[in-house]
């Protein structure tokens, strides 16, 4: 009996392409174990990974096996220090369903789970799987130009690694027809026919051949010596034949893209509202640059006043103050103007409020958006922050704040403006995701 032993380093990735295969086996039951992971997550680990519990029964796998047509069989069964041949084993009870654990099962069923760890990028690749800026347009090229490879016929020339096997043997059996190069068979037909004549010589009294019969043979002899000359001569490859796949770069287009983040930081809104505003934009930020390389972001937060900040200020800076929505869609009008031309960017907004304004101030930013901005957006996407106690209240007397009350109009009619409101971070999720699906009409269905 032979044993072998693998003793070779198992090095890093050894088992990619079975986890891989696993995973889009089991891809339904691992996107549905994220979704319910990042119910309970906070909003500061969704960029890490996590592990998920997919039901064990799930990853059976089909298998052929012999049918059973009846007869005796024997079966070798491991741990079995208990029974013997000829013993019968006695019927579980009727109120319980197994031997397992300490106590017994109301029911007999149980499903076995299996744990599965998924890297940071399998997270966040299965998460943001279905989610897509919505109408976006190659407009532009960007001075940073991606390169993608593309085939470019071939060259004489190239590395071992890109030799084209059948451009080269097509070009080898052609310079060998072209050439007359002798066929091995054409060899070893001549060397059989000489071979023929020569035991013919030996079975005759003389020894010799008659004269016609030595002529064919000398003829033969030099037909043979030529045709292995020509061989030596005319190789099977030679250098002249070997091709090579020859590829280019070529520019790949970039779409331009800009992402404008509005952000209510004003007395009005309570620190609660505040971090469900950020941790909303937080998921966008994390979604925009796990998605697209060449995106910018622009975060624009405003109480009285609005300014353009860092992302450092944008989310962790304090700040209050009175309430004036129509100041930030001023500052992104303006920022609009100065840095991102229409014709060559995909222009997005996100803004995030708790509904309140000043009484005057209502008119202004409709007039703004239906106006000025909405006409420039690809999409605009308001969420509206309130507590669940406010959000009871407006129920019950079914009014809207006055932010809410401004923007329906535009909602209506336009549709490339959209109004969610959250409540809660359990809200933050499935209001994200629907704003950004890649069909919104069936996410909202």
């Amino acid at each position: 009996m032979l044993y072998i032993v693998d003793r070779r380093k198992n090095p890093t990735g050894k088992s990619l392409g079975n986890r891989q295969r696993f995973m889009r086996r089991a891809k339904a039951q691992i996107k549905k174990a994220v979704e319910e992971s990042i119910r309970t997550r906070g909003i500061t680990d969704i960029n890490n990974g996590d592990q998920v519990i997919i039901p064990g029964k799930t990853l059976k796998e089909p298998g052929f096996h012999h049918a059973r047509r009846g007869g005796n069989r024997d079966y070798v069964l491991p741990g079995n220090k208990k029974f013997v041949q000829g013993d019968r084993v006695a019927r579980p009870n009727e109120d319980g369903g197994g031997a397992g654990g300490s106590k017994a099962s109301p029911d007999g069923d149980g499903e076995d789970e299996f744990q599965f760890t998924l890297t940071r990028d399998e997270f966040l690749d299965i998460f943001f799987e279905d989610l897509e800026l919505p109408d976006l347009l190659k407009k532009s090229l960007k001075q940073t130009t991606a390169f993608r490879n593309a085939r470019a016929g071939f060259s004489v020339q190239g590395t071992p690694a890109n030799l084209s096997l059948v451009r080269t043997m097509r070009n080898s059996l052609a310079r060998r027809i072209g050439l007359r190069r002798p066929k091995t068979d054409e060899i070893r037909d001549l060397e059989d026919q000489i071979t023929a004549l020569q035991e013919k010589a030996d079975k005759r009294p003389s020894g010799k051949l008659t004269k016609p019969d030595d002529e064919k043979l000398h003829a033969l002899l030099a037909d043979l010596e030529n045709a292995k000359r020509r061989m030596k001569s005319i190789p099977f490859i030679d250098p002249i034949d070997t091709r090579y796949n020859q590829f280019q770069q070529i520019p790949d287009p970039n779409t331009q893209a800009v992402m404008f983040c509005l952000m209510d930081v004003s007395g009005s809104m309570s620190e609660q509202m505040k971090e469900l505003g950020k941790r909303f934009f937080m998921l966008l930020h994390l979604f925009l640059h796990r998605r697209y390389e060449h995106v910018d972001v622009v975060f624009i937060r405003h109480t009285s006043r609005a300014s353009e900040v860092d992302e450092e200020t944008f989310f962790y800076s304090r700040e209050t103050g009175g309430t004036i929505v129509s100041t930030a869609l001023e500052e992104m009008k303006k920022v609009l103007k100065d840095r991102y031309p229409t014709d060559q960017w995909n222009i997005y907004a996100a803004q995030a409020s708790d509904g309140d304004n000043y009484s005057n101030d209502g008119a202004k930013c409709t007039a703004l958006l239906a106006e000025d901005l909405l006409p420039k957006c690809q999409y605009y996407a308001y969420i509206e922050i309130t507590d669940e106690r406010e959000a009871e209240i407006f129920a019950a007397a079914e009014g809207e704040t006055a932010l809410w009350k401004s923007y329906a109009p535009l909602a209506a009619v336009n549709p490339r403006f959209s109004l969610k409101r959250v409540t809660k971070a359990a809200d933050i999720f499935p209001v994200f995701r629907e704003l950004f699906a890649k069909n919104r009409a069936e996410a909202k269905t």
